[in-house]
């Protein structure tokens, strides 16, 4: 071993001594991977990331993302020595609560992890994302001389992502698209939670990624640093491809007795083992000890500092040179929208208003898109392979593919998790807000990427058409019916069903608008007619919930609680009571989660508390309106999955009709 290897190994043993040190000390954890990756981190964090530990957040850093997020203890090891604001203390206290170094890492709760990671598979597509996006920005930004957006985004992934689905539609994505800047680093170690994996996984992993596409520099020795730097250097050079680096290691390397054996993969290795493996690494320092000339040699702040200075000069020659290009780029990483945006989407609100116009609300949506897509230029839209069925491609879209990415529209094929996954890359990469569409009832492939963005509050906008039972004749495989409540239930997810196209208008704006969570917009297939509205009820839309109808003045004697397509059945229903006198409420639902989060007074103006004659309809699962109509209203929705016929017939079948509203409402009140 050279010189320079040997000390770049006592700089990994560093990584190595505190993951065992903190795994041990919280009685949990997995230390194997970090022992394995500790020689690739380290050739990679000290000779080739650019980073400033003083400012994590700085545009034009390189990104890097561990997918196998097990192995946080890789990552919390590397913040720490390089001199984030991550202390010693923060790493004795791994896995315990209020601590930055939780179980796996996660966004904004640690100082410079660029992505919440765990479920595995979803790092390698967020990493995607990130590098889609640097790909996007910098055919949108860069000039001849001012190259203000280059970077590059490293993945470190093990067997379990590869056998993930996910990483599959992410990587296919990827090659087809020229991620040249993107490099993933596989620990090929051989070993899962089970054992060794050649019981389960014989993939051929090398020629999988060149079919993708993907520059594949295979049989890399993972424990040897100037194997790995040449590596890298390699990847560095092609920038057409994505690159995969295979890197063979051992888990859990260092430890005599557990290395390259399922031991080390999640659990401590105990107190004994750990004391030899510190003879076997020549680690002669106590519990958490790390010597001066260690934390010298990783300190990584004023490299760090010499970036972004150095870029923050060419970002001012280049707003000298380019202001409005300059001022743009600025206005989109702070996350600020163009200052006219809230007034003119106002004005185009009032306008479908006005129109009155009957369209399925999908439709609704690309009108929608038509108008709020030339006042966003950082809307970024894209779909599962549904584009003229989900109306995610409006007026202004230009298709984004490898040979150019100055486009605004990507074609994900059909991929709806790893879309979903990957616009979550791009929505933490910043400059773009994406959105992307499939069919309601394919979120179900997308759920974990979903709920990533919620536990992360990524202000991402996911597109559902095709709401109901209302599609129709393709039945019950493609007919959601529990959907919408699982959305709802979903922490930091607002969920929007419109009814009309006023409403999706408004569901779009407060989408665009919103910064701390996913937005789900649900939208029908067949054709709605839009609800007229006073300024006042106009106004109470973006409440979330609203008065649109009653049929008497005062306190009513009943209140109909409606969303999206079933809104036109409580309308029918309400006139026929109030044709017999009777006093009837219609309150629009379209955002439940909106609606709970106005003042108690006026959520007690639209549904008093005094009146619990109360009564739900929605062609979904029926169970979820309880909350709202107590045991003692009546729900008019789905008990079972669907049927496949048309959807008028749908909708008699299953009792949704303005009839069975009227009657559950005649039932309550006599």
């Amino acid at each position: 071993m050279s010189a320079h290897s040997l000390a770049s190994r006592e700089l990994a043993n560093a990584i190595r001594a505190l993951s065992m040190d903190a795994v041990q000390q919280a009685n949990s954890g997995h230390p194997g991977a970090p022992m394995g990756m500790a020689d690739i981190a380290e050739v990679l964090w000290r000779g080739f990331l650019k980073h400033n530990p003083a400012n994590p957040d700085w545009p034009n850093r390189d990104r890097f993302v561990l997918s196998n997020g097990h192995g946080s203890m890789l990552l919390y090891s590397l913040l720490h020595l390089t001199g984030y604001s991550l202390s010693l203390d923060d790493l004795k206290n791994f896995r315990q609560l209020h601590s930055p170094t939780a179980g796996h890492p996660e966004y904004e709760e640690c100082v410079g992890v660029e992505t919440t990671t765990g479920p595995l598979g979803q790092g390698i597509a967020n990493a995607v994302g990130m590098a889609l996006a640097e790909k996007m920005l910098a055919s949108r930004f860069n000039r001849d001389g001012f190259p203000v957006i280059d970077h590059y985004t490293y993945c470190f992934l093990g067997d379990g992502c590869m056998m993930e689905g996910i990483s599959h539609e992410a990587c296919s994505l990827a090659g087809t698209m020229g991620l040249g800047k993107l490099i993933a680093f596989y620990d090929d170690n051989g070993i899962s939670i089970d054992g060794e994996v050649d019981g389960w996984f014989t993939d051929d992993t090398v020629e999988r990624f060149r079919a993708y596409g993907w520059h594949v520099i295979p049989n890399v020795n993972g424990h040897d640093a100037l194997e790995i730097q040449a590596a890298v250097e390699n990847a560095r050079k092609n920038t057409d491809q994505p690159t995969l680096i295979c890197c063979k290691t051992v888990i859990g390397f260092g430890s005599p007795n557990k290395q390259g054996k399922e031991d080390s993969h999640g659990a401590p290795l105990g107190l004994e083992e750990i004391a030899l493996a510190r003879q076997e690494l020549g680690w002669p320092h106590g519990p958490f000890e790390i010597p001066e000339h260690i934390y010298a040699a990783w300190d990584g702040r004023d490299a760090g500092a010499r970036e972004e200075a150095k870029w923050n000069e060419l970002l001012q020659a280049y707003a000298q040179a380019h202001p409005e290009l300059g001022a743009e780029l600025q206005r989109r990483f702070s996350g600020e929208l163009p200052a006219d945006f809230s007034a003119r989407a106002d004005a185009y609100i009032r306008q479908c208003q006005e129109k009155m116009e009957k369209v399925a609300t999908r439709k609704a949506s690309q009108n929608a898109l038509d108008a709020y897509g030339p006042l966003v230029p950082e809307l970024v839209g894209g779909s599962a392979d549904l584009g003229g069925s989900n109306n995610t491609v409006w007026k202004g879209c230009q298709a984004i593919t490898a040979a150019d990415a100055g486009g605004n529209y990507i074609h994900y094929g059909v991929r709806e998790f790893g879309m979903t996954a990957i616009m979550n890359g791009m929505q933490l990469h910043g400059g773009l807000r994406p959105y992307g569409g499939t069919f309601l009832m394919f979120m179900e492939y997308a759920r974990n990427a979903v709920r990533m963005a919620a536990l992360m509050k990524q202000p991402t906008i996911l597109v559902y058409t095709h709401d109901s039972i209302g599609l129709g004749e393709d039945g019950p495989t493609h007919q959601p019916v529990e959907q919408i409540a699982n959305l709802r239930l979903t922490p930091n997810v607002s969920t929007w069903r419109p009814c009309d196209t006023v409403e999706s208008a408004v569901a779009w704006k407060a989408a665009i608008e919103r910064k701390d969570g996913p937005t789900a917009l649900i939208f029908s297939r067949q054709n709605l007619p839009c609800m007229a509205r006073d300024e006042a009820t106009l106004a109470n839309v973006a409440r979330g919930g609203y008065v649109l109808h009653q049929t008497g003045t005062g306190t009513p004697e009943a209140i109909i609680i409606a969303t999206g397509s079933e809104v036109e059945l409580a309308m029918e229903a309400a006139t026929a009571l109030g044709e017999q006198g009777r006093n009837v409420r219609v309150v629009s639902l379209p955002c439940v989660d909106l609606f709970l989060a106005q003042d108690a007074d006026y959520q007690e103006q639209v549904l008093p508390g005094s009146v619990r004659q109360r009564v739900a309809v929605e062609a979904g699962i029926a169970d979820y309106w309880y909350r709202f109509v107590g045991l003692d209203g009546r729900i008019v929705g789905m008990r079972s999955f669907g049927a496949s016929a048309p959807a008028g017939e749908l909708f008699k079948h299953f009792g949704i009709t303005a009839e069975a509203v009227r009657q559950a409402v005649a039932e309550l009140i006599g």
